[in-house]
């Protein structure tokens, strides 16, 4: 369903207002029609103050308002008139407040240079295919021309601009004009015979195949396929400089380099002159700095060297009085040596006789202190055997069986345990008794607690 744009409401079920049918129109006319080349001619041309232009387009039986926005028109190349038949790209539009359908142009021309565009189109893919346009084909520009061959008209305005132009940057190049046509029937073969035969001559270092701006029209010679092939084939460097910045032909696309416009070209194909001074004024005074510098430079090496130069008996001097003075430092350092020496030694030898143990009060005092050991042991031996008698008593009377030997008796169950409790037994329980010598089995009659 198409869109209605919010806010629009209908007056009743089934009825649409005024500003929903235009919507819907709007979209149905929008959508359905897409870009497109429409032909007529021009009617009610105005250009309005803001730059838009409006007008319409008609035949013998109908006409549609057109609007062409000024973004678009600026690039317009020609002025358009009433009358004039055009042919115009255009995507339809219907502008809802007044309901009114027009066009909105993209670009126009002028009706018949259709063909003329699709021809060269045709050609330049054709070219291309074949490699003519391949930047690697392409021969450099020389930096410096000695002759300059300009191929076009004596009486065209670009003539005069390259004339100026490379009088004004090189003067002292030589210029020669193969004049030919530049417009008109039979020009493209003139223009192609005019570069076969500069390239004959050999004289020309660079060409420069130029003419002023125009219409398709004026600059189709610059189309034609033998043209463009005689220009891929010279022997010679070629710099087109066809037209205005905006205009492009075949010629551009073959020769080895392009230009907007003539004046361009000239710049192209000579070197600028006063830059061409001015380096050189910045080179020379460079290298005179430069020269001057070394100069100095030398000039101070020759004062440093001739400052050492001395003659060879002064030299021997001074070696001698260099030799005597290292010598008497070599003996005042042996002598400082040597004394260093004996007074490390003689503190060595005195440290040593520190060091050295005296062996009579030792072997003395090692006598006394083996006879106090003596002693000492013998006194320990003897308390500690007293110690252990009296531990071994003390043992044996804490021993069980001295205890049985005075009477007594030990009594265990049928486990093996102590007894110590009557209470731990029960009547007709067997029971052990060890006396001081054997033991005795026995079973319990009774048992009393108390």
């Amino acid at each position: 369903m198409e869109h209605v744009p919010d806010g629009v409401a209908s007056q009743g079920r089934g009825v649409l207002s005024v500003t929903e049918l235009n919507a819907r129109v709007r979209v149905l006319v929008e959508g359905g029609l897409g870009l497109t080349w429409v032909g007529g001619e021009i009617s009610n041309f105005t250009r309005a103050a803001s730059g838009h232009c409006y007008f319409s387009l008609k035949d013998e039986a109908a006409q549609v308002r057109c609007v062409m926005f000024r973004g678009r028109a600026q690039l317009l190349d020609w002025q358009p008139a009433n009358g004039a038949q055009v042919e115009v790209r255009a995507s339809a539009s219907f502008y809802e407040p007044r309901g009114e359908f027009q066009l909105s142009v993209d670009f126009m021309r002028r009706a018949g240079l259709g063909a003329l565009y699709e021809a060269f189109e045709r050609l330049k893919r054709k070219l291309a295919m074949e490699g003519l346009f391949d930047p690697a084909r392409k021969r450099p520009i020389p930096t410096f021309a000695r002759v300059v061959g300009v191929i076009t008209s004596p009486r065209a305005a670009a003539l005069r601009d390259v004339l100026s132009t490379l009088r004004r940057r090189m003067p002292s190049q030589r210029v020669i004009l193969y004049p030919t046509p530049v417009q008109g029937e039979g020009a493209a073969a003139r223009i192609a015979a005019a570069l076969a035969a500069a390239a004959s001559h050999g004289e020309a270092d660079v060409l420069i195949l130029c003419r002023g701006g125009g219409s398709i029209e004026d600059l189709w010679a610059f189309n034609d396929e033998a043209l463009a092939r005689a220009v891929a084939a010279s022997s010679v460097p070629v710099v087109s400089g066809i037209g205005h910045e905006t205009d492009f032909t075949i010629v551009d696309f073959v020769a080895d380099a392009r230009a907007p416009t003539p004046t361009a070209a000239a710049e192209l194909a000579s070197p600028d002159g006063a830059a061409l001074r001015r380096r050189l004024d910045a080179l020379a005074r460079s290298l005179v700095g430069r020269w001057r510098e070394g100069q100095d430079r030398r000039l101070q090496r020759l004062d440093l060297a001739q400052r050492r130069l001395r003659h060879p008996a002064e030299r021997l001097a001074r070696q001698r009085e260099q030799i005597g003075h290292v010598k008497r430092r070599l003996l005042m350092a042996a002598t400082r040596d040597i004394r260093s020496r004996g007074v490390r030694l003689s503190h060595a030898a005195h440290r040593l006789s520190l060091a050295r143990p005296r062996s009579a009060p030792l072997a003395s005092r090692l006598a006394a202190l083996g006879e106090a050991l003596r002693r000492g042991a013998g006194d320990a031996v003897r308390e500690r055997a007293l110690r252990v008698a009296a531990l071994g008593a003390q043992l044996g009377q804490l021993n069980p069986e001295a205890v049985l030997r005075r009477g007594y008796a030990l009594v265990r169950d049928g486990a093996g345990a102590i007894v110590t409790e009557a209470g731990a037994l029960r009547p007709g329980e067997p029971i052990v008794v060890t006396v001081a010598v054997g033991q005795i089995a026995a079973r319990v009659e009774s048992v009393r607690e108390d």
